[in-house]
C-alpha cells in the first residue's frame, strides 16, 4: 500500500508541474505551446528554442521570420544524423506548419536558433521574443530558460554528441 501511495504522490506532483511549462501564444490561426531554451555557457554567443506549433487553419502557414531583443537574429535550423555526425543546416525558407497540422521544435531536430547574444541566456529566466508568420503575423512569446543540457522543458539533462555547423 505504501508504494502505490507513493507512486500516486509522483504522479500528482509531476502532473503539478507540467503546468509551468504548458504555456501558449496565439495569433490568427497558429498556436504556440511550451516554448522553452537552454542557459548558456559563459560567452556562447548562440542558443537554441524549442516549441510546438500548430495550426488550426484550413490553409498551411509559414514560419518566416523571427526576432528577440537578447540575439541579434532568430532562424530556424534542422539538425540531422549522417553516419555518426550531427549536422546542422539553416532552414532558408522557413518553416511550413500544414493545415489542421503540428510541427515541434525539439533537441536534436528542427529548432530556432538565436545567434549573436547580447546577453548570457541564465536558467529560470523568461525571455521575450517574436515569431512572424506569413499569414498569422507577428506573435509575441516567452522563452522559459532550462538548464545547460536540457532535453526538455522540465530541465531533464541530455548530451548533444559531436556536432558540426555548416
Amino acid at each position: 500500500m505504501t508504494k502505490i501511495r507513493a507512486l500516486a504522490l509522483a504522479a500528482l506532483l509531476a502532473a503539478m508541474a507540467t503546468p509551468a511549462f504548458a504555456q501558449q501564444f496565439t495569433a490568427g490561426d497558429i498556436t504556440v505551446e511550451t516554448p522553452w531554451m537552454r542557459a548558456t555557457p559563459k560567452g556562447a554567443d548562440v542558443a537554441a528554442g524549442y516549441l510546438t506549433i500548430r495550426n488550426a487553419g484550413a490553409a498551411a502557414d509559414r514560419l518566416v521570420s523571427g526576432s528577440a531583443d537578447f540575439a541579434g537574429a532568430v532562424e530556424v535550423h534542422k539538425m540531422t544524423m549522417t553516419n555518426g555526425v550531427m549536422t546542422m543546416r539553416l532552414v532558408a525558407d522557413g518553416m511550413e506548419i500544414p493545415a489542421k497540422g503540428a510541427v515541434t521544435l525539439s533537441p536534436n531536430s528542427y529548432h530556432l536558433m538565436f545567434k549573436g547574444l547580447k546577453q548570457p541566456i541564465v536558467a529560470g529566466e523568461t525571455l521575450k521574443a517574436t515569431l512572424t508568420f506569413e499569414h498569422a503575423g507577428a506573435l509575441a512569446l516567452e522563452f522559459k530558460v532550462s538548464k545547460i543540457g536540457a532535453m526538455s522543458p522540465s530541465g531533464t539533462g541530455g548530451s548533444m554528441g559531436g556536432m558540426k555547423m555548416d
